[in-house]
């Protein structure tokens, strides 16, 4: 009979993005949508917030961090992966979750699209205004 893994689950949305995280037992590994982690988000900045929780609660050597990020762009996945990690530590420790929590990353971004309005040409922007 196969040893059941221990893994801890957390779900994070922001904007348009959904990430699935999975943190296994392991070296620091980090995976998303099965590609490496630095060849999937281009930008630093991107890669630092998806860091952030693990660097915050010490646990960077300590997981496995398996990403399954879906819809949104590269940025709001990288939020919704920020706070499905922190999300997942809490799972592992509830002692984490005061210091995740004094730093925000338990906090999901409320901003969101805003919507198209009719008799418009976008969300806020008006058509030209003619005069004669």
């Amino acid at each position: 009979m196969a040893a059941t893994q221990q893994q801890y689950l957390g779900t994070g949305r922001r904007k348009a993005a959904v990430a699935r995280v999975f943190l296994r037992p392991g070296e620091g590994r980090i995976t998303v949508n099965g590609r490496p982690f630095e060849d999937y988000f281009g930008t630093e900045s991107s890669r630092a917030a998806v860091r952030q929780p693990l660097l915050a609660a010490e646990m960077m050597d300590r997981f496995d961090v398996l990403i399954l990020a879906d819809g949104g762009g590269p940025t709001g996945q990288a939020g919704a992966a920020r706070l499905g990690i922190a999300r997942a530590l809490v799972e592992f420790n509830l002692e984490l979750r005061g210091k995740l929590k004094s730093l925000g990353f338990l906090r999901s971004d409320p901003r969101r699209h805003e919507r198209k309005k009719y008799g418009q040409k976008g969300a806020r922007k008006r058509f030209q205004f003619s005069k004669r």
